[in-house]
């Protein structure tokens, strides 16, 4: 991921099975967190949720439901990278048009972020008028020294 975070991986069902056979088993929960190399709270955690619950499935978080899909969110991504002039509302246009869902400024500008993407706008200087260079350039003569 970007910017050094840290990346949550959560064990599939099959390996939650799999640690809860081996703690069946007899295995203690530090050999058996080796052996998957994970930590010993994890595994202990697990063990503990299955005992009480008499089931080792993760639960579901609450929350808003995202608005993109990780396919939606490649696209978005790919549109900035292919035409790099493009504004966020331009490119939430062409994904509302290509998906048929409406999606904000904001959220595409969200997912460009977490692809690595960010806007920038060029730093201008004061236009110099004759006047002001002809002033100048005098000025500088005067504190050459």
């Amino acid at each position: 991921m970007a910017n050094n975070q840290s990346v949550r991986r959560h064990l599939d069902v099959f390996t939650r099975g799999r640690i809860i056979g081996k703690l069946e088993e007899g295995r203690s929960v530090t050999s058996v967190a080796a052996e998957f190399g994970i930590t010993h709270s994890i595994v202990s955690r697990l063990w503990k949720q299955f005992q009480t619950t008499g089931t080792a499935i993760r639960g579901f978080s609450s929350g808003r439901p995202r608005g993109t899909t990780p396919s939606e969110d490649r696209y978005i991504v790919l549109q900035a990278r292919r035409n790099r002039r493009q504004t966020a509302g331009e490119i939430a246009r062409h994904t509302t048009q290509a998906t048929g869902r409406p999606i904000s400024r904001f959220t595409v500008a969200r997912r460009l972020h977490g692809g690595g993407l960010f806007a920038r706008r060029p730093v201008r200087c004061v236009p110099l008028t004759p006047t002001h260079r002809r002033r100048r350039s005098l000025w500088c003569r005067e504190h050459r020294n």
